[in-house]
Protein backbone atom coordinates (compact mmCIF):
# COMPACT_ATOMS: atom_id res chain seq x y z
CA UNK A 1 0.00 0.00 0.00
CA UNK A 2 1.28 3.47 -0.87
CA UNK A 3 1.90 6.07 1.79
CA UNK A 4 -0.92 8.43 2.69
CA UNK A 5 -0.29 12.07 1.81
CA UNK A 6 -2.46 15.12 2.48
CA UNK A 7 -2.23 17.99 -0.03
CA UNK A 8 -3.45 21.39 1.17
CA UNK A 9 -4.68 23.89 -1.41
CA UNK A 10 -5.37 27.63 -1.15
CA UNK A 11 -7.83 28.22 -3.98
CA UNK A 12 -7.49 27.92 -7.75
CA UNK A 13 -5.21 30.20 -9.74
CA UNK A 14 -1.81 31.73 -9.14
CA UNK A 15 -2.87 35.28 -8.23
CA UNK A 16 -5.46 34.46 -5.58
CA UNK A 17 -5.21 30.71 -4.95
CA UNK A 18 -2.94 27.72 -5.46
CA UNK A 19 -0.54 27.79 -8.40
CA UNK A 20 -2.14 25.27 -10.74
CA UNK A 21 1.05 23.92 -12.29
CA UNK A 22 2.66 23.40 -8.89
CA UNK A 23 -0.41 21.65 -7.52
CA UNK A 24 -0.51 19.42 -10.60
CA UNK A 25 3.21 18.67 -10.31
CA UNK A 26 2.78 17.58 -6.69
CA UNK A 27 -0.19 15.38 -7.57
CA UNK A 28 1.49 13.80 -10.61
CA UNK A 29 4.66 12.94 -8.72
CA UNK A 30 2.66 11.50 -5.85
CA UNK A 31 0.50 9.48 -8.24
CA UNK A 32 3.55 8.10 -9.99
CA UNK A 33 4.97 7.11 -6.62
CA UNK A 34 1.86 5.18 -5.67
CA UNK A 35 0.78 7.46 -2.85
CA UNK A 36 -2.77 7.57 -1.54
CA UNK A 37 -3.64 11.27 -1.71
CA UNK A 38 -6.42 13.27 -0.13
CA UNK A 39 -6.86 16.97 -0.81
CA UNK A 40 -7.90 19.62 1.69
CA UNK A 41 -8.51 23.36 1.84
CA UNK A 42 -9.81 25.72 4.51
CA UNK A 43 -13.51 26.59 4.28
CA UNK A 44 -13.00 30.35 4.32
CA UNK A 45 -13.59 33.34 2.08
CA UNK A 46 -10.69 34.34 -0.18
CA UNK A 47 -8.89 37.56 0.70
CA UNK A 48 -9.56 38.76 -2.83
CA UNK A 49 -10.53 37.53 -6.29
CA UNK A 50 -8.22 38.43 -9.16
CA UNK A 51 -9.12 38.61 -12.83
CA UNK A 52 -6.30 36.46 -14.17
CA UNK A 53 -6.63 37.91 -17.67
CA UNK A 54 -6.18 41.49 -16.52
CA UNK A 55 -4.22 40.80 -13.34
CA UNK A 56 -6.49 43.09 -11.35
CA UNK A 57 -8.82 42.47 -8.37
CA UNK A 58 -12.58 42.24 -8.83
CA UNK A 59 -15.56 42.77 -6.55
CA UNK A 60 -16.37 39.05 -6.48
CA UNK A 61 -16.44 36.94 -3.34
CA UNK A 62 -15.22 33.33 -3.53
CA UNK A 63 -14.63 30.52 -1.07
CA UNK A 64 -11.20 28.84 -0.80
CA UNK A 65 -12.62 25.34 -0.38
CA UNK A 66 -15.06 25.74 -3.28
CA UNK A 67 -12.39 27.13 -5.59
CA UNK A 68 -9.86 24.46 -4.58
CA UNK A 69 -12.44 21.83 -5.50
CA UNK A 70 -11.80 22.79 -9.15
CA UNK A 71 -8.26 21.44 -8.86
CA UNK A 72 -9.36 18.44 -6.84
CA UNK A 73 -12.04 17.49 -9.38
CA UNK A 74 -14.54 17.87 -6.56
CA UNK A 75 -12.86 15.30 -4.32
CA UNK A 76 -11.82 17.54 -1.45
CA UNK A 77 -12.42 18.01 2.27
CA UNK A 78 -12.50 20.91 4.69
CA UNK A 79 -9.04 21.31 6.25
CA UNK A 80 -10.72 21.36 9.66
CA UNK A 81 -11.49 17.66 9.14
CA UNK A 82 -7.88 16.57 8.52
CA UNK A 83 -6.59 14.05 11.07
CA UNK A 84 -2.83 13.72 11.20
CA UNK A 85 -3.12 10.11 12.38
CA UNK A 86 -4.51 9.18 8.95
CA UNK A 87 -1.52 10.50 6.99
CA UNK A 88 2.21 9.99 6.62
CA UNK A 89 3.03 13.45 5.24
CA UNK A 90 1.49 16.76 4.17
CA UNK A 91 2.38 18.99 1.20
CA UNK A 92 1.47 22.61 0.48
CA UNK A 93 1.84 23.78 -3.16
CA UNK A 94 2.47 27.50 -3.66
CA UNK A 95 0.61 30.39 -5.24
CA UNK A 96 -0.47 33.81 -3.97
CA UNK A 97 -3.38 32.11 -2.21
CA UNK A 98 -0.91 30.75 0.33
CA UNK A 99 0.18 34.29 1.18
CA UNK A 100 -3.37 35.66 1.06
CA UNK A 101 -5.66 32.89 2.29
CA UNK A 102 -3.56 30.46 4.32
CA UNK A 103 -1.80 33.37 6.00
CA UNK A 104 -1.57 37.15 5.63
CA UNK A 105 2.02 37.31 4.35
CA UNK A 106 0.95 39.16 1.18
CA UNK A 107 -0.23 42.06 3.33
CA UNK A 108 1.74 41.81 6.56
CA UNK A 109 4.98 40.12 5.55
CA UNK A 110 6.92 38.65 8.48
CA UNK A 111 4.28 40.04 10.85
CA UNK A 112 1.61 37.87 9.27
CA UNK A 113 -0.88 35.63 11.00
CA UNK A 114 -1.46 32.03 9.92
CA UNK A 115 -4.94 30.58 9.47
CA UNK A 116 -5.87 28.60 12.59
CA UNK A 117 -6.47 25.32 10.73
CA UNK A 118 -3.28 25.70 8.71
CA UNK A 119 -1.36 26.38 11.90
CA UNK A 120 -2.86 23.42 13.74
CA UNK A 121 -2.20 21.13 10.75
CA UNK A 122 1.45 22.12 10.60
CA UNK A 123 1.84 21.78 14.36
CA UNK A 124 0.20 18.35 14.37
CA UNK A 125 2.44 16.91 11.64
CA UNK A 126 5.50 18.41 13.28
CA UNK A 127 4.57 17.00 16.69
CA UNK A 128 4.01 13.58 15.09
CA UNK A 129 7.44 13.86 13.42
CA UNK A 130 5.92 13.43 9.98
CA UNK A 131 7.35 15.18 6.88
CA UNK A 132 6.01 18.56 5.77
CA UNK A 133 6.55 19.60 2.13
CA UNK A 134 6.28 23.24 1.03
CA UNK A 135 6.64 24.72 -2.47
CA UNK A 136 7.21 28.25 -3.74
CA UNK A 137 6.00 30.84 -1.18
CA UNK A 138 4.61 28.14 1.15
CA UNK A 139 7.88 27.87 3.15
CA UNK A 140 6.96 31.16 4.83
CA UNK A 141 4.30 29.16 6.69
CA UNK A 142 7.00 27.04 8.30
CA UNK A 143 9.15 30.09 8.97
CA UNK A 144 6.28 31.68 10.87
CA UNK A 145 5.12 28.57 12.73
CA UNK A 146 8.51 26.97 13.48
CA UNK A 147 11.10 29.59 14.51
CA UNK A 148 14.63 28.39 13.83
CA UNK A 149 13.70 26.01 11.01
CA UNK A 150 15.54 25.81 7.68
CA UNK A 151 13.76 26.49 4.39
CA UNK A 152 14.41 27.69 0.85
CA UNK A 153 12.48 30.01 -1.42
CA UNK A 154 15.32 30.03 -3.95
CA UNK A 155 18.02 32.69 -3.74
CA UNK A 156 18.53 35.66 -1.41
CA UNK A 157 19.59 37.82 -4.37
CA UNK A 158 17.91 38.34 -7.73
CA UNK A 159 20.47 36.24 -9.58
CA UNK A 160 20.30 36.93 -13.34
CA UNK A 161 16.83 38.40 -12.85
CA UNK A 162 15.46 34.91 -12.12
CA UNK A 163 14.53 35.50 -8.46
CA UNK A 164 12.49 38.75 -8.36
CA UNK A 165 11.13 37.99 -4.87
CA UNK A 166 14.54 37.34 -3.31
CA UNK A 167 13.74 39.71 -0.43
CA UNK A 168 11.48 36.98 0.97
CA UNK A 169 14.64 35.17 2.04
CA UNK A 170 15.65 38.15 4.18
CA UNK A 171 12.22 38.28 5.82
CA UNK A 172 12.52 34.58 6.63
CA UNK A 173 15.91 35.21 8.25
CA UNK A 174 14.42 38.06 10.28
CA UNK A 175 11.96 35.55 11.73
CA UNK A 176 14.92 33.66 13.17
CA UNK A 177 14.96 30.96 10.54
CA UNK A 178 17.79 29.91 8.26
CA UNK A 179 17.29 30.45 4.55
CA UNK A 180 19.22 28.02 2.34
CA UNK A 181 19.92 29.24 -1.18
CA UNK A 182 18.88 26.70 -3.80
CA UNK A 183 18.21 26.72 -7.53
CA UNK A 184 14.88 25.73 -9.05
CA UNK A 185 16.16 22.22 -9.71
CA UNK A 186 16.92 21.65 -6.03
CA UNK A 187 15.17 21.29 -2.70
CA UNK A 188 16.29 21.58 0.88
CA UNK A 189 15.64 19.21 3.77
CA UNK A 190 15.58 20.44 7.36
CA UNK A 191 16.34 17.05 8.91
CA UNK A 192 15.64 18.13 12.47
CA UNK A 193 12.13 19.36 11.66
CA UNK A 194 11.41 17.06 8.71
CA UNK A 195 10.56 20.06 6.53
CA UNK A 196 11.25 19.80 2.79
CA UNK A 197 11.10 22.92 0.61
CA UNK A 198 11.67 23.94 -3.01
CA UNK A 199 11.36 27.34 -4.69
CA UNK A 200 9.26 26.39 -7.75
CA UNK A 201 7.79 29.58 -9.29
CA UNK A 202 9.71 31.82 -6.91
CA UNK A 203 12.19 31.36 -9.76
CA UNK A 204 11.48 32.52 -13.30
CA UNK A 205 12.06 29.19 -14.99
CA UNK A 206 10.50 27.02 -17.71
CA UNK A 207 7.57 24.90 -16.62
CA UNK A 208 9.43 21.61 -16.99
CA UNK A 209 12.11 22.85 -14.58
CA UNK A 210 9.43 23.76 -12.05
CA UNK A 211 7.93 20.29 -12.42
CA UNK A 212 11.29 18.57 -12.00
CA UNK A 213 12.21 20.79 -9.05
CA UNK A 214 9.02 19.85 -7.22
CA UNK A 215 10.03 16.27 -7.90
CA UNK A 216 13.27 16.63 -5.93
CA UNK A 217 11.47 16.94 -2.61
CA UNK A 218 12.44 13.92 -0.57
CA UNK A 219 12.92 12.86 2.99
CA UNK A 220 15.44 11.80 4.06
CA UNK A 221 17.74 13.49 1.53
CA UNK A 222 19.66 11.17 -0.76
CA UNK A 223 22.98 12.12 -2.28
CA UNK A 224 23.19 11.95 -6.06
CA UNK A 225 26.83 13.03 -6.16
CA UNK A 226 28.78 11.35 -8.87
CA UNK A 227 25.79 10.14 -10.85
CA UNK A 228 26.55 12.43 -13.78
CA UNK A 229 30.09 11.09 -13.89
CA UNK A 230 28.88 7.57 -14.62
CA UNK A 231 29.46 8.04 -18.33
CA UNK A 232 28.75 4.50 -19.43
CA UNK A 233 25.76 3.96 -17.20
CA UNK A 234 22.16 5.07 -17.15
CA UNK A 235 20.22 6.81 -14.40
CA UNK A 236 17.94 4.40 -12.64
CA UNK A 237 14.64 5.73 -11.39
CA UNK A 238 14.39 4.22 -7.96
CA UNK A 239 12.06 5.51 -5.24
CA UNK A 240 13.44 6.15 -1.81
CA UNK A 241 11.91 7.67 1.32
CA UNK A 242 10.67 10.88 -0.24
CA UNK A 243 7.47 12.62 -1.13
CA UNK A 244 7.16 12.03 -4.74
CA UNK A 245 9.89 11.29 -7.07
CA UNK A 246 13.18 9.78 -7.84
CA UNK A 247 16.54 8.93 -6.48
CA UNK A 248 19.12 8.75 -9.22
CA UNK A 249 21.58 5.92 -8.94
CA UNK A 250 24.38 4.99 -11.30
CA UNK A 251 23.69 1.63 -12.88
CA UNK A 252 24.33 -0.19 -16.11
CA UNK A 253 20.81 -1.54 -16.42
CA UNK A 254 17.36 -0.09 -16.00
CA UNK A 255 15.40 -1.35 -13.01
CA UNK A 256 11.67 -1.22 -12.43
CA UNK A 257 10.33 1.67 -10.38
CA UNK A 258 9.24 0.82 -6.87
CA UNK A 259 6.31 2.48 -5.11
CA UNK A 260 6.65 5.69 -3.17
CA UNK A 261 8.09 5.04 0.25
CA UNK A 262 7.73 7.72 2.87
CA UNK A 263 9.41 7.35 6.24
CA UNK A 264 7.70 5.52 9.02
CA UNK A 265 6.80 7.53 12.12
CA UNK A 266 9.80 8.17 14.33
CA UNK A 267 9.78 7.22 17.96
Amino acid sequence: MGKRVAVVLAGCGVFDGSEIHEASAVLVHLSRGGAEVKIFAPNIEQRDVVNHLKGSPTDEKRNVLVESARLARGNIQDLAELKVSEFDAVIFPGGFGVAKNLCSWAVDGKNCTVNEHVNSTLQAFHKAKKPIGLCCISPVLAAKVFPGCEVTVGQDKNVDGRFPDAETASAIAELGCKHICKDVSESHVDKANKIVTTCAFMCKAPLHQIFDGVGTMRFPPVSVEGVAAAANCVAVLKHDSHFAVKTLEASCSLEEETPLKLPEESN
